[in-house]
């Protein structure tokens, strides 16, 4: 089957989208301000495309195999499913509120940093799980529209590196701890990716498969509107934001026509 083809690539671009929290770590320690323009620039464009690509792509190819009604249940079903890992994540450590790119945290203890830091890692790492099912499953099925999504959701993972590694470093003095914690936390995309496709495989079919993308367009319009584009908003560019959107939609429009 050409899908089973496909497995060795989309992992490989679950795990290149899950692990570019790395670059944010990274990031954090050449900058000691990051520019929140571009921040909100690149958030915005990620949920453009995102948003775009899951109502213009995924939902009507796969409504069309299997049938209208089971794939908005299956739709909602996806936007259960992370709203109820997000839910389960306290306010304080939910990686909504990226505070630490303002370095207000340096005058705080070094234990509450480690804690902040710590949190925070373990929830962006529940919140990547299924970002990763989501990149695996669009790769699987279509391994061009699955680069534009890893790279979507690469772009979205950058701030979640800084918001790790920036307190831990406060806390520890050390880079390499910083960009491990934060590198880390990036693993569970490709490891979403592997459990999900361990479990499906000896289920695979096209309807599977298609029901697998309705779930994922779920996933990522829930990603869209609850937790990029509140962050995006939160540094005060909104013209930026909605600019960000926009162009992210007229790419995936004009990459969609060329695949």
């Amino acid at each position: 089957m050409e899908v089973i083809g496909n497995v060795g690539f989309a992992l490989l671009l679950t795990t290149v989208a899950g692990l570019s929290t790395g670059i944010g770590s990274s990031i954090a320690y050449f900058i000691d301000k990051p520019k929140t323009i571009y921040l909100s620039f690149s958030l915005g464009l990620s949920a453009g495309v995102m948003l775009y690509v899951s109502f213009v792509e995924l939902l009507p190819q796969s409504l069309e195999t299997i049938g209208e009604l089971s794939g908005v249940i299956i739709f909602f079903l996806g936007i259960l499913f992370i709203a109820i890992i997000d839910m389960a994540i306290p306010e304080k450590e939910n990686p909504h509120s990226f505070s630490g790119l303002s370095g207000d945290n340096s005058n705080k203890n070094n234990k509450g940093l480690m804690r902040t830091g710590l949190f925070t890692a373990l929830a962006i790492g529940i919140h990547n799980f299924p970002e990763g099912l989501a990149t695996f499953g669009t790769a699987l099925s279509n391994p061009g529209l699955g680069i534009v999504i890893a790279i979507a959701i690469a772009i979205h993972n950058i701030p979640e590196g800084i918001s790790v590694s920036i307190p831990i470093f406060y806390a520890t003095k050390s880079k390499n701890k910083a960009f491990a914690y934060s590198f880390l936390s990036g693993a569970a995309e490709p490891i979403g990716a592997l459990t999900g496709y361990l479990l499906l495989l000896p289920f695979l079919t096209s309807s599977v498969l298609s029901a697998l993308l309705v779930f994922v367009a779920g996933i990522m319009v829930y990603i869209s509107v609850d937790e990029l584009l509140p962050m995006a908003h939160q540094y005060g560019h909104s013209h930026t934001v909605i600019s960000g959107v926009i162009l992210g939609m007229l790419i995936m429009a004009f990459s969609l026509i060329i695949l």
